[in-house]
């Protein structure tokens, strides 16, 4: 009979401990989707610091949400100014665990909604001129949704600038072929160096830091973001793009990624780029969907 009278105890006691996780979280859910940001990112910060919840990863993601939206308010911003940061890292975690993942799948509609808001932001803050925290917010995007089902986001209309080049191709000089081969061996020796955004040299690159990097290896300036990197170069098409050439993406926002062409013409389409999860990557093109959809232009430096 003692015995039985323990095992109830001990069941009612874990399954109130359990009933009151869920209502927890439960909260935690309901503050966000009545967009109290505030109160979800202390709440989310409380849980966080609870073992009781450590088997859960709904607090960071909803902590995570919740400074994305809150990154707006220019006060908020200014008393946590490594916030973004946080967000991207916090999100990248949730989404990179094969239990966290879980989560999104249970939340794509707030997924959605997070990926259209920051979207709309950054329009916004390049509208107005705010270049620094244009610049940031499009590091931070870049990469944060990759591997999620496509979301029912409007993307802006595309419009690169039509190529410059001549239609009637004209082929390389041994001294061009030279210079690009010399590129693609400056952008291989970076295999493997981590992603770190802002970075410029091999302790750690961001994408258009990559670039600038390898091409000031064979003395050519590069402006230093992937923005102006397109704007200056000479824009060329697809079909005439070859190794050392430049690839540029646009993620719905304006030109995000950029990246170095090492494929030859008629091989498949292939860059060495600065991947946000796995740093100096190579990556097929024409394997990737993802990369695929967001093409935006071609530019050249190979002159």
């Amino acid at each position: 009979m003692k015995s039985i009278i323990l095992f109830l105890i001990v069941f009612f006691a874990l399954s109130s401990t359990a009933f009151a996780q869920v209502k927890a979280l439960d909260k935690l859910e309901m503050l966000y989707d009545q967009e109290h940001y505030k109160m979800t990112y202390r709440r989310a910060v409380r849980l966080m610091d609870q073992p009781d919840y450590d088997y859960s990863f709904q607090p960071e993601f909803y902590k995570s949400l919740a400074i994305f939206r809150l990154s707006e308010l220019d006060f908020w911003m200014q008393m946590h100014p490594d916030a973004l940061q946080e967000a991207r890292k916090l999100f990248l975690d949730v989404k990179n665990n094969p239990e966290g993942y879980k989560v999104f799948n249970a939340h794509l509609d707030h997924v959605a909604e997070l990926k259209k808001f920051l979207v709309e932001r950054v329009q916004r803050l390049k509208k107005e001129g705010r270049q620094d925290e244009y610049d940031e917010l499009q590091q931070i995007l870049f990469g944060l949704f990759d591997h999620i089902p496509d979301l029912d986001v409007p993307n802006s209309i595309k419009e690169p600038v039509e190529p410059t080049t001549n239609e009637n191709e004209v082929a390389d000089s041994p001294a061009k072929s030279k210079k690009r081969q010399q590129i693609v061996d400056e952008a291989k020796k970076q295999l493997g160096v981590q992603y770190k955004w802002a970075g410029t040299d091999p302790s750690g690159f961001d994408c258009s830091g990559f670039t600038s990097y390898v091409f000031n290896t064979v003395n050519k300036q590069l402006p230093r973001r992937a923005e102006d990197q397109y704007k200056s170069s000479v824009k060329i098409k697809q079909y005439t793009a070859q190794k050392g050439d430049l690839i540029f993406f646009d993620n719905g926002s304006g030109i995000s990624h950029v990246g170095i062409i090492i494929s030859g013409k008629g091989e498949p389409l292939t860059m060495i780029h600065a991947s946000s999860s796995k740093g100096i990557v190579i990556t097929n093109i024409e394997e990737s969907e993802y990369w695929l959809k967001r093409i935006y232009a071609f530019g050249t430096y190979v002159d």
